[in-house]
């Protein structure tokens, strides 16, 4: 089959809620957020501080070098208590002014910042600066206030100018775009110190430095760090592509050449714009204003295609670059609302609602049909940003009932008895061990902001602008004396032409008293998953004489077909690469009906595409039920290509666990009473899965688990993989069998140390959390066990799909027969080569789980949904797609992770 390109777009009409929240519910959700917040930060201060981040699966802080490494990910880290100085805002403004004080004084006394540790500039400029910033403006208000702070002396400020002072050795390049990384104690020395060696940074990298430094600059009356800023950004667009007006994901420090010329509004670029208006807001120069509508005006262009935001080239930015999208462009729809463009912000908004009811979170990435791309959900805020400034430009109800599926959400699945824990896969529901400290620093803050009134703020937010680690910065820097030494950077080119300029007013207020209003923009948008818009049933147009065209029976080559997909607003284009694209234009049908029978005919070519999709088994969960967890710690599993088949199971298999003798399963079991009934835990190695299997099966065993023995691994770092048979039928084995890494199975065997009975359920997906896993299976349609079929849909305004060149075998005898599709998220299966540490045999029967396309790096990955028939693409085009993902990842993890 040829590799496909799927686009859905605009899929119908969704039924708005309508209904205003009481006073006395938003009440409720405001006192449960805190709960919440109480919940996640005391455990870090009990479990973690003075470490970075707290690890919620077992319960202790995450200190850099001592854990196993997560690549990028850990430079956020800089053993300077990454957390409490994130949450420091977080707390006023939860009217928590007595742990605020309380904090202060911890980040005084025990926190250093001359570490000999390297870190990234970003991460470290939003969540430790901004922190720091954020902290000191909390304070200074406070002190102005006359009841708390009264002995503050601007310390939190003397912190960030020292960490600023350790931030600029990182600029000092000739382009004037920071390195990626410093050394906080060193600085940049080259390879002595870590540094120094890298050639490349993110746009947003370089770009999102200017509020946190000119408000440094501001505060303390010192312009360096301003003018640093304002230097990065006008190189930045002094290199912005002129015909397109858009930047790429990646560049060279020194060159000012693309390295990924790719351009969104995602993860790489997406603070970038974000505080190019912000910088407008916040100091008042025009100059900010004008490079962000001159950007906003060709990314409504090129890639805002609503409700979807797509990925082009730079270079020919009518040609799209991927047809998957990341979770951090949900930030995008709050910007918007700052804009003042709101109808677009309330589409692309709607649409994240859906994938977000569909997977219960918005996972990293996700196909232009809702699929899941990459699964994991490092419990990012952005969505529930957007959710609050919509509600605020609207006062549409809708969206506080957005933010209580927020909620619910995160105390169902993610909610563990030590805080709360990012997701590793939607779609099962495992956990990943980790709370970074964005989820306190921001989450909390716009669902709190969301459910409450005016009165419960202890000041008036409208005076301060949000950073994009939603840090708090008092609007009044704009009038603040700083030095005339501060370049413009304006030439003669960019004076202001008013003729052709959008003096836009940033809006953070009321601007449709009608709440009818949104929910009209939203009607065309149908949701994927809510099925409770009814819809009329399909009739026959009078005189059409025919029944409509179905995807089996289409033929490119015939002329009648091509006319009946023009009636259906259906229309066939030839692409210069080869491929063949189909789009829909509902408007351009000759009828409603026809325009039905047009989505239908666009939806039946998927299908065609997920039948064709050789079957492959997910990866499985492994919920610990048993006191004191009760379902809220996951992990992920790796599934038997043999036993019993547990997506066939509506209740999986419940039962306590015990440790198989001898541990490795490859000889008869000498503790049989205890294994008889329990579920097995074996190690791996010595002999193949299936062995181990009929071992315990033998002994008594309702089902097994294997525990890699090779220290250290994790589904963090390794692809997950599908343990094959031996080579012989394996019929005689009737029970599930799964395989966790060391770093998972070890929660497992702690818990069973620790409470000596532990009971788990075997599932192809987590059931609900905090109750009786029993009670949950008895409720046929659990909000845990959403579905994740794509629904069939109605009247689209515009759809768009795309097929991929068909090679000489895959033509069928028409040869103008386009023949079913495969969904471009699912690529041909890779076998892994085997480890050193895995014996040969058990090696040679590993086949790898992950999809070449979907790949991820060493940090994150995710499983598969299908594939393609091997013979579609050769290893070295699977590879050469493995890579360009794991670029892209890679990237995005660098990108406010």
């Amino acid at each position: 089959m040829p590799a496909v390109l799927f686009s859905l777009m605009l899929l119908g009409a969704l039924c708005s809620l309508g209904q205003a929240m009481s006073r006395e519910e938003k009440l409720r959700l405001r006192n449960q957020v805190v709960e919440m917040f109480d919940h996640a930060y005391q455990n870090y201060m009990d479990h973690a501080y003075p470490a970075d981040e707290l690890m919620p699966l077992t319960c202790r802080g995450r200190v850099r070098g001592l854990e196993p490494s997560r690549g990028d990910v850990d430079d956020a880290l800089g053993k300077f208590s990454l957390t409490l100085i994130d949450t420091l805002d977080t707390l006023v403004l939860l009217n928590k002014t007595t742990e605020f004080e309380a904090a202060v004084r911890r980040v005084l006394s025990d926190v250093r910042l001359d570490n000999d540790i390297v870190v990234s500039v970003f991460e470290t400029n939003i969540r430790v600066l901004g922190g720091l910033l954020g902290g000191h403006s909390m304070a200074v208000m406070l002190k102005e206030g006359g009841q708390h702070m009264q002995w503050y002396q601007d310390e939190l400020l003397h912190m960030a100018k020292d960490l600023g002072l350790r931030l600029l050795p990182a600029f000092n390049t000739s382009s004037g775009l920071p390195y990626p990384r410093v050394n906080l104690k060193y600085g940049v020395r080259g390879p002595e110190t870590r540094t120094g060696t890298e050639t490349d940074t993110c746009t947003a990298c370089a770009g999102t430095i200017i509020l946190e430094f000119a408000a440094l600059s501001r505060f303390t009356g010192d312009p360096v760090f301003e003018a640093h800023a304002r230097r990065a950004l006008d190189f930045l667009w002094e290199k912005r592509q002129r015909n397109s007006n858009l930047v790429g994901t990646t560049i060279n420090i020194h060159s000012g050449e693309w390295v990924r010329r790719d351009s969104g509004v995602g993860a790489g670029i997406d603070s970038y714009y974000e505080y190019l208006l912000k910088a407008y807001i916040l100091l008042g120069d025009d100059l900010f204003l004008e490079r962000f509508n001159i950007h906003y005006a060709s990314i409504m262009k090129y890639i805002s295609q609503p409700p979807l935001l797509l990925d082009v080239h730079i270079h020919k930015p009518l040609l799209p670059a991927r047809t998957w999208m990341d979770s951090l462009l949900a930030f995008f729809p709050g910007l918007q609302v700052l804009k003042g463009d709101i109808r677009p912000a309330i589409e692309t908004h709607e649409m994240l609602y859906q994938v977000t009811k569909k997977h219960n979170f918005l996972p990293e990435a996700f196909t232009t049909d809702f699929r899941v791309h990459w699964a994991q959900h490092p419990l990012r805020p952005e969505f529930a940003e957007s959710t609050y400034f919509l509600y605020k430009a609207t006062g549409d109800p809708y969206y506080l009932e957005a933010g209580r599926t927020i909620l619910d959400n995160l105390n169902r699945f993610a909610r563990v008895p030590c805080g709360f824990a990012a997701m590793k896969d939607v779609r099962t529901g495992s956990h990943e061990d980790r709370m970074d400290s964005f989820f306190l620093a921001e989450m909390f803050k716009y669902l709190f902001l969301l459910f409450a009134e005016a009165e419960d703020l202890p000041f008036d937010v409208e005076d301060y602008i949000f950073t994009t680690e939603a840090h708090l910065l008092p609007l009044s820097l704009s009038t603040a004396p700083h030095s005339s030494s501060i370049p413009s950077n304006r030439t003669s080119e960019e004076e202001l032409d008013d003729s052709n300029f959008d003096w836009t007013c940033p809006n953070t207020r009321l601007l449709f008293p009608d709440p009818a209003y949104p929910g009209n923009l939203r009607d065309p948008i149908r949701s994927a998953v809510d099925k409770s818009c009814p819809r009329p049933a399909p009739y026959r147009e009078p005189g059409m004489g025919r029944p409509p065209l179905r995807a089996q029976d289409f033929m490119a080559n015939n002329p009648e077909h091509l006319e009946l997909l023009r009636r259906m607003g259906v229309s066939l284009i030839h692409l210069k690469d080869g491929r063949v694209q189909l789009v829909q234009h509902a408007t351009q049908a000759v009828s409603a009906v026809a325009a039905e029978d047009g989505v239908r005919f666009m939806q039946e070519m998927m299908e065609l595409s997920s039948q064709q999709q050789k079957e492959q088994l997910p990866p499985r969960a492994i919920q610990i039920v048993s006191h004191p967890f009760f379902g809220r710690v996951v992990l992920t599993a790796g599934p038997a290509q043999f036993g019993t088949d547990l997506s066939k199971s509506s209740t999986g298999l419940r039962g306590f666990v015990t440790v198989a003798e001898p541990y490795s399963g490859c000889a008869e079991i000498t503790n049989a009473e205890y294994v008889r009934g329990h579920i097995a835990l074996l190690q791996r190695g010595q002999c193949m899965f299936a062995e181990k299997a009929r071992h315990i099966q033998k002994a008594g065993a309702i089902g097994g688990i294997v525990i890699d023995d090779n220290e250290g691994s994790s589904s963090d770092t390794a692809p997950l993989f599908q343990m094959a048979g031996d080579g012989r039928s394996t019929d005689d084995i009737t029970m599930p069998l799964l395989f966790l890494f060391h770093k998972e199975g070890n929660i497992l065997l702690e818990a069973l140390k620790e409470y000596r009975e532990v009971e788990v359920l075997l599932s192809d997906k987590a059931r609900d959390r905090g109750m009786d896993v029993q009670e949950a299976k008895e409720d046929c349609l659990t909000e845990a066990t959403t579905p994740t079929s794509f629904e069939p849909i109605s009247q689209s305004q515009e759809s768009k799909l795309e097929l991929g060149k068909l090679a000489p075998e895959e033509v069928t005898p028409s040869q103008g027969e386009v023949g079913p599709v495969d969904q471009d998220t699912s690529l041909a299966e890779e076998v892994r080569p085997p480890e050193e540490e895995a014996s040969p045999t058990e090696a040679e029967a590993e086949a790898d789980l992950a999809e070449s396309k979907e790949k991820r790096d060493s940090e994150k990955r995710e499983e598969p949904e299908g594939d393609t028939d091997s013979s579609s693409q050769s290893v070295d085009e699977l590879m050469a797609d493995w890579r360009e993902d794991l670029e892209v990842f890679q990237q995005m993890e660098k990108d406010e992770l």
